[in-house]
């Protein structure tokens, strides 16, 4: 049997996703979590052989709970399943430690096919996004106007912005502005919205 860990802060989803692998003889889920420290818990807890992990949860990511399972679980394969797939989450996913990524999209059997298949040593990727990831366009902005950026949602004011990244915030003003131009928007909010779109926050 393949003991399988259910990570997803959605209860229908985690709910269907169990119901689907059930039918599988081989397969046994042994836990389930829903925000990303109870993932880390349970997988301690319960030694899994896959993760089935989503990408965005509460307390900690699906890619800060790859980055904990690879480090505390490394003979845990873990598998990103997200409705929100963009390209360089699965470039920074598969670099984290992910064996595959695929989207809740995928045809029903996919997933268990896919649970198999890492559990057996391999890797699987959602071809379409695999495709995606070689055509995307690499983000523009550098490492420091990115964390800038990413603080910058809800208008957060700058001198809170500052604090938190001990900047001054006239260097934090001219982050803003880089990445306004850099991105070609009229506000910094256009900017984290088309920088969030773009999976690069």
């Amino acid at each position: 049997m393949i003991r399988i860990l259910l990570v997803d802060d959605e209860d229908l989803i985690r709910t269907a996703v169990a119901a689907l692998l059930d039918l599988e003889e081989d397969l046994e889920i042994v836990g389930h979590a829903a925000d990303g420290r109870a993932a880390v818990e349970e997988a301690l807890a319960h030694r899994p052989d896959v993760a089935v992990v989503d990408l965005e949860m509460p307390e900690l990511d699906g890619l800060e709970v790859t980055a904990e399972l690879t480090r505390t679980l490394p003979t845990c394969a873990v598998v990103i399943l997200t409705g929100h797939a963009r390209p360089t989450h699965l470039q920074r996913a598969l670099n984290t430690g992910a064996k595959a990524f695929l989207s809740k999209g995928s045809p029903g059997g996919t997933l268990a096919d896919v649970i198999r298949r890492v559990h057996g040593g391999g890797r699987y990727v959602d071809p379409a996004l695999a495709a995606d990831a070689l055509t995307a366009p690499e983000c523009p902005l550098t490492p420091r106007e990115v964390e800038v950026l990413r603080l910058a949602e809800y208008d957060t004011p700058v001198a809170t912005i500052a604090a938190r990244t001990h900047l001054s915030a006239g260097t934090v003003r001219n982050y803003l502005t880089a990445a306004v131009n850099k991105l070609g928007v009229n506000s910094r909010s256009e900017a984290f919205r088309l920088a969030h779109e773009n999976g690069w926050l």
